[in-house]
């Protein structure tokens, strides 16, 4: 095992602990960035440090593609290749089942892909999935898992499940660099609690460094959203981190940081950047608009940063409709404002899920 996992303090279910990984000591909970292919698009590695980044994760489908794990290997692995002195994840290609479903095989020796590159087939079994992810070089790496959305019902989540546990046995067994790099096993089991239990008792009993909840965020209600990670938090071991993927919604983090998670990913904040769209505390602010045209405020007259203490509304207003470096400068102040906690009313599953894990906010609660 190559992490360290220290609880600082509590509050209820809430924890805030220093994840040690190979490259950084990471305070949780923390948001980690999505850089596809190495890169999160138009921030240098600077600038990521200088709003605080602690872990950035990479796509190994992509990677694997372009422009190869032989070749990143070849350079001396992703944090020398990106210039990224700090932690790293990689993930294990298992989202590109649902996101390129349409150029996708699943079968029990694993998914063969059509290649968005070249059209030819690509196969990834476990076994290959890790491999790719050793090359890479990642602190956390995660088990190959048959991942199906939220929204399906019937045989195929419970047939998903059981692959995930028999893939993962064949992920640790191809694990070459375990004193270097941390494999996480995925939690799935859509939403039937029958199935998660299972699921995650399996994954526990192969003391893995780590555990993730995946599956959700996929178009599943949020009642049910917060009910699987109030059940898979309880039951997932103290003393290692929880890491709930796809998650990028500030409320959902708060929501699921006090259900007892430390550790999300999402490409909302740079994604919506690019759309012309800045996060605020009252929701996003739409910079393309008309009505930013002569806006002499700044994007968040309460963020401390770079964009808004030196750019105006307006100013960003003509960038996003003309300039790339528009999108960089929400880009910024995005990934930023995800450090921060969001304010103002909130929704009734919010209430909810807080007062399963021991918070009064009902004071906060739209009606």
């Amino acid at each position: 095992m190559a992490l360290r996992f220290e609880v600082l303090g509590r509050f209820n279910r809430a924890r805030a602990a220093q994840l040690t990984l190979p490259h950084f000591a990471c305070q949780t909970p923390l948001f980690m960035p999505v850089g596809t292919q190495g890169t999160i698009k138009g921030l240098t590695t600077d600038q990521l440090e200088e709003i605080g980044c602690q872990i950035i994760l990479g796509n190994t489908y992509h990677l694997a593609l372009r422009p190869t794990s032989e070749l990143i290997d070849e350079l001396g692995g992703l944090h020398k290749f990106m210039n990224w002195p700090r932690a790293l994840l990689t993930d294990s290609g298992g989202f590109q089942m649902v996101s390129l479903l349409h150029l996708a095989d699943i079968t029990e020796k694993g998914v063969t892909f059509q290649s968005p590159v070249d059209g030819k087939p690509m196969l990834l079994t476990p076994e290959e999935s890790i491999q790719i992810q050793n090359r890479i070089g990642a602190d956390i790496i995660m088990a190959l898992d048959d991942v199906v959305r939220t929204t399906i019902t019937g045989p195929r989540i419970e047939e998903a499940m059981y692959r995930t546990l028999r893939w993962v046995d064949r992920c640790i067994a191809a694990h070459k660099r375990p004193h270097e790099q941390n494999l996480f096993g995925i939690v799935q089991g859509g939403l039937d609690p029958v199935l998660r239990d299972i699921c995650v008792r399996g994954l526990v009993d192969r003391n893995l460094p780590g555990y993730a909840i995946g599956g959700l965020a996929g178009g599943e209600d949020k009642d049910s959203f917060w009910r699987v990670v109030a059940q898979c938090t309880a039951a997932l071991p103290e003393d290692k981190p929880r890491y709930v993927m796809g998650v990028g919604y500030p409320l959902d983090i708060v929501v699921c940081s006090a259900l007892g998670a430390d550790m999300y990913d999402c490409v909302y904040p740079t994604r919506t950047a690019r759309f012309g769209t800045a996060l605020v505390p009252e929701g996003v602010l739409k910079l393309k608009h008309n009505a930013m045209v002569n806006d002499t405020r700044p994007i968040d007259p309460t963020c401390a940063c770079m964009v808004c203490k030196n750019y105006t509304r307006a100013y960003i207003h003509c960038l996003v409709t003309k300039d790339a470096m528009g999108s960089q400068l929400l880009s910024y102040h995005n990934l930023y404002y995800m450090l921060q906690f969001p304010k103002g009313d909130v929704p009734e599953w919010v209430c909810n899920a807080m007062d399963v894990a021991g918070i009064d906010i009902s004071s906060c609660c739209s009606s």
